[in-house]
């Protein structure tokens, strides 16, 4: 009993002390011991732990070795949204981006920015209570991502229990990334052991994170950088460089190239600078993130559907690369438009070999004047989609042909048109199989209902076994069948039969986004399922009800009515409907305040103590609607200086009228 006390006492300053050195070692690169004693110390721990496993806990450095394989992944929700970030290209953009965040915030003067190098990894989110790592998970679509918890224990950069005195529950979220080195290294070994290579570091991280056994993660040369919290409530730091100042104490690495700019010239600065050295980093960068550094002025600014307002990811320059354009495929999309697509003699570009380039439309083969057998220039936009920028007419020898755009469709032989006002041409062939086949790929996908285990090629492969024709076969796919085909087997057949079964249940957003409507992607889908609640309040709106939303035009009322209005359609959610499928709206969080839910707002006249866009953000945060325009489902009409005529034609349809300081009222202030 003694010597298991005396070894609970060991093993607690094994424990500190091997943390403290990771510490010094991953975060402050300045060890205080040499390797061997460092190496001394660990196997100490590994031999205490072994002769009494009772008192191994979560956070020992022994659990970074990795544990048993998973057979999956499971979901994880974001208690806050994981938000993409608005793009942009140049210097120009940047300027625009600071202009449009004055005009919101109705300020003559300066913002002040924090400017970080954006890491080209894996965004992950730590979920920390009471110090310790409890949850680890991907971003996946934003709110919700897989647990890789394990995979991110065997990551040295990531604390698995936080110094200092942090708050109870903590969201730190961050980069995972693989430096160059150490990805050349992997790939060396991997082509000795004849596996398949990785096609760049990011690709490698993100394989390497998606390891259902831990221990091969543990093996691969993972890093990590934290660049934010999902709440800056719970810290007590003014803006996002105290934040990261923080972060630090707690324990993680932060980018050392990360700086405070208080004026936009001074992050223009830094985004050339970044640009400068980038190639001498031992990581790599696709751009910088600006961000308002005030936590206060970000609460005002809010966010978009998919993006923060007060942040942005300036991109650097895409690499180029010369190479031949050989042909032009066709494509047909799930809404029938006919998609030309570059077929180029394959060429390296940022690491990665590039054969296809989207071309969008004949409009742009004609703006370019793209020829085949072009030389052509061609880069990576955004360091990701391959286009070409233009051809290289002084390359030219006379024997380059024009090319051609089809007028029947590639998959079908059905007749092209071109609708008014587009430039696209599509097939109008409700039947055709290269539509149906998109259409059927994008509901289970991730933007769709994401059915794991049916993927594109998965997808491509039912379709063409003639499994899955429509939507509702995928709810009769039978394990017994799926297992009998080429590359399946009784386990992924079971699992896939399973998911297909878990997701019968899904909100009505992202089942209408999944439909794949034309016009209507994942925030118009949130949209109608916050007006309408049901798929059959929405099957039963008229088209005036629905240009009564804010954010949906004629267009979209008209393509949403087109939808609902065709009988096969109707037939098809029926099916679904016996097969046992079902949506509910999405209910925000716990405790959340919805004290506005049943309003709808209208503005009018200027308001004096914000903007209208930030009175609008204030109805939206506590569940209320704004109308564009003046109508019957209007309940609230906000009264600023100088109402126009809306005042007079609110007051005889009885509508309530409140001013300026009722509306700060009921909204609780300009919080």
């Amino acid at each position: 009993m003694a010597d298991q006390q005396e070894s609970r006492q060991r093993l607690q300053w094994l424990r500190e002390e091997i943390a403290r050195h990771d510490y010094r070692y991953y975060v402050l690169d300045a060890p205080l011991i040499a390797d061997v004693e460092y190496d001394r110390l660990f196997r100490e721990l590994l031999e205490l732990e072994e002769r009494f496993p009772d008192l191994v806990t979560p956070d020992s450095p022994s659990q970074r070795v990795g544990g048993a394989p998973l057979d999956k992944f499971s979901q994880v929700i974001h208690r806050f949204p994981m938000l993409s970030l608005e793009n942009a290209f140049s210097e120009a953009e940047l300027r625009a981006f600071e202009e449009r965040l004055l005009r919101y915030l109705k300020e003559g003067t300066g913002l002040a920015y924090a400017a970080e190098p954006k890491l080209d990894g894996l965004a992950v989110e730590l979920v920390y209570e009471n110090g310790l790592l409890v949850q680890g998970s991907t971003r996946g679509d934003g709110r919700t991502g897989e647990n890789i918890t394990a995979n991110l224990k065997t990551i040295p950069a990531i604390p698995l229990r936080l110094r200092g005195e942090a708050p109870g529950l903590l969201e730190v979220r961050g980069e995972v990334f693989m430096a160059p080195a150490g990805f050349r290294e992997l790939n060396k070994e991997r082509e000795t052991a004849a596996e398949p290579l990785f096609a760049n570091p990011r690709n490698a991280a993100a394989g390497s994170l998606r390891q259902l056994d831990p221990r091969l993660t543990a093996r691969r040369p993972l890093d990590f950088y934290a660049y934010g919290i999902s709440d800056p409530s719970l810290v007590n730091c003014g803006g996002q460089m105290e934040l990261l100042r923080q972060l630090r104490l707690f324990g993680f690495k932060v980018s050392p190239l990360a700086r405070f700019c208080p004026t936009m010239a001074a992050v223009i600065e830094h985004y050339r600078y970044l640009l400068e050295v980038r190639s001498g980093l031992d990581y790599e960068i696709d751009g910088m993130v600006v961000k308002v550094d005030s936590f206060a002025l970000q609460e005002r600014l809010g966010s978009k559907a998919r993006s923060p307002r007060w942040a942005l990811a300036c991109k650097f320059p895409a690499s180029q690369a010369t190479t031949r354009l050989q042909t032009i495929e066709f494509q047909v999309g799930r809404t029938g438009a006919v998609t030309p697509v570059a077929i180029l003699e394959p060429v390296a570009i940022g690491g990665v070999t590039v054969s296809r380039a989207t071309l969008h439309n004949e409009e742009e083969i004609k703006r370019k004047d793209l020829r085949l057998g072009d030389m052509v220039l061609v880069q990576r936009a955004g360091d990701v989609i391959p286009e070409i920028v233009q051809p290289l007419v002084d390359r030219r020898t006379g024997d380059e042909r024009p090319v051609v755009m089809p007028a029947e469709c590639p998959a079908c032989g059905h007749k092209l048109v071109r609708e008014p006002g587009e430039v696209a041409i599509r097939c109008v062939n409700p039947h055709c199989p290269a539509q149906r086949l998109r259409s059927l790929i994008h509901f289970s996908g991730k933007s769709g209902v994401d059915i794991e285990g049916l993927g594109k090629k998965a997808m491509e492969q039912l379709f063409n076994e003639k499994l899955v024709t429509d939507i509702p076969d995928i709810y009769t796919l039978r394990a017994e069948v799926l297992e009998k085909l080429d590359g399946w087997a009784a386990k992924s057949a079971e699992n896939a039969v399973a998911a297909i079964r878990a997701g019968k249940t899904s909100s009505l957003a992202r089942f209408l986004s999944a439909l794949g409507i034309r016009h209507v992607g994942e925030v118009t889908a949130q949209l109608l399922e916050e007006r309408f609640e049901t798929l059959e309040n929405l099957i039963r709106a008229g088209k005036d009800e629905l240009l009564e939303i804010e954010g949906v035009g004629l267009q979209v009322a008209e393509s949403i009515r087109d939808y609902f209005d065709d009988p096969a359609v109707l037939a098809m959610l029926r099916r679904l409907q016996e097969l046992g499928l079902s949506q509910q709206r999405e209910r925000g969080h716990a405790g959340e305040n919805r004290s506005l839910g049943d309003a709808v707002f209208l503005f009018t006249g200027t308001l004096a103590s914000c903007s209208r866009d930030e009175a609008k953000e204030m109805v939206k945060k506590l569940g209320g609607r704004v109308a564009s325009s003046l109508n019957k489902t209007v309940t609230h009409l906000v009264c600023g200086d100088k109402p126009g005529s809306k005042l007079k034609k609110a007051e005889e349809l009885g509508i309530a009228i409140v001013d300026e300081q009722e509306f700060q009222r009921l909204t609780g202030g300009n919080q």
